[in-house]
């Protein structure tokens, strides 16, 4: 048994970030745990956007992470009719790409330094409690974390969430490639009426290698991942990726999301992350959400722990902050999406050439 102040399930980017925050914060006995050993590979497109940007520099490790990034500061956006267009935000709009492996890794590497306890290869089987608090956690190797907090923050497939509804899902697969030519410094997105009203991709890690893949839902589950990744790869990128090297084996994942943020708090509990379905419905973004949710959470174990706030209070103000954070966001993905099964986003592209609507439309699609 080992004893916290609060214990945080799970070591990606919501969990490190919430550690970082609380330890910057002068929480100490902070104890982070994961299923895996860091580094570690995650299946994710990597993409970091600007807001995620200024939470790492809000975080004090935009340094570390600077020099790993392959920065974006173009799209080409490819419409359900087939039309294209290349669009910039300007540099107010740029964004970048690090290798979830490597990001993952340095976030971890701070909160370390700051003091937070790190346990790899902690598979949680189970909540414990007393009566209706949260009041740690069990691995199922038997060791067992005893806290006054637990966060959770374990992503889409977390069975330590609080809110009941079920869940929305869109399911992605993706593979890696190194000699696929693409425009430098630009992402791909791809809208096409095969994967509508989500979208496929191609987002460059660096100057040789990109990773691409598509989101998709299947509420039916009725389609095969990899036929469909398949032709939307010999429709959109077959000329591009014949004299390219396959990196590794195709992998999928789930998304789980939501367009309005629900419970994310019990006593002795908080959610935070894709844990608590905070991804972006339209985009799939969940790296920032994912450390903003951290950083609120991390601000309101503070209140807590220094009894500025009693428990409730801050549990409530903590859902609330999450609502205002991400409400106008969610609200604009669910427009998008009917935009994407309707003529709108075909009309745009095609009477927007002027570079004065180009720039909007890329920083509307940046801000998203």
């Amino acid at each position: 048994m080992i004893d916290a102040s609060v214990a945080i399930i799970g070591a990606g980017p919501a969990g490190t970030a919430a550690a970082i925050h609380l330890g910057r914060l002068g929480i100490t006995d902070i104890v982070l745990v994961d299923r895996h050993d860091f580094p570690r590979d995650k299946t994710c497109g990597s993409g970091i956007s600007p807001k995620g940007i200024e939470v790492l520099k809000g975080l004090g490790v935009w340094d570390q992470v600077e020099p790993e990034a392959y920065w974006i500061k173009g799209l080409r956006l490819v419409t359900p009719g087939d039309r294209e267009v290349y669009l910039s935000g300007g540099d107010e709009a740029a964004a970048i790409i690090c290798c979830r492996r490597t990001f993952d890794h340095l976030l971890l590497k701070r909160a370390i330094a700051l003091g937070v306890q790190f346990l790899p290869n902690f598979e949680t089987q189970e909540l414990m409690g007393d009566g209706s608090r949260v009041t740690g956690f069990k691995a199922r190797d038997g060791r067992a974390i005893r806290a006054r907090y637990t966060v959770v923050a374990n992503g889409a497939h977390s069975r330590f969430t609080v809110n009941s509804k079920p869940r929305r899902l869109m399911q992605a697969i993706m593979g890696w490639w190194e000699g696929v030519p693409f425009e430098p410094n630009h992402v791909e997105m791809v809208f096409d009426r095969m994967v509508a009203p989500c979208y496929g991709w191609l987002f460059p890690e660096s100057s040789s290698r990109v990773n691409i893949g598509i989101c998709y839902e299947d509420t039916a589950h009725s389609k095969n991942a990899r036929r469909l990744f398949d032709q939307f790869l010999q429709k959109h990128y077959r000329t591009r990726l014949a004299k390219a090297v396959q990196v590794g084996d195709w992998k999928g994942h789930p998304i789980s999301y939501s367009y309005g943020v629900g419970a994310l708090t019990s006593p002795g509990r908080l959610v935070i992350g894709e844990a608590g379905r905070m991804t972006h419905p339209a985009t799939a973004e969940g790296i920032y959400q994912g450390m903003q949710t951290g950083m609120i959470a991390a601000e309101t174990l503070r209140d807590v722990v220094s009894k500025s706030q009693s428990e409730p209070d801050a549990w409530a103000a903590y859902e609330a902050a999450c609502r205002r954070a991400f409400r106008v966001s969610f609200a604009s993905a669910w427009i998008w999406r009917l935009a994407v099964r309707s003529p709108l986003l075909d009309w745009v592209v095609s009477v927007g050439r002027r570079p004065m609507v180009k720039t909007a439309l890329g920083k509307l699609m940046a801000q998203m």
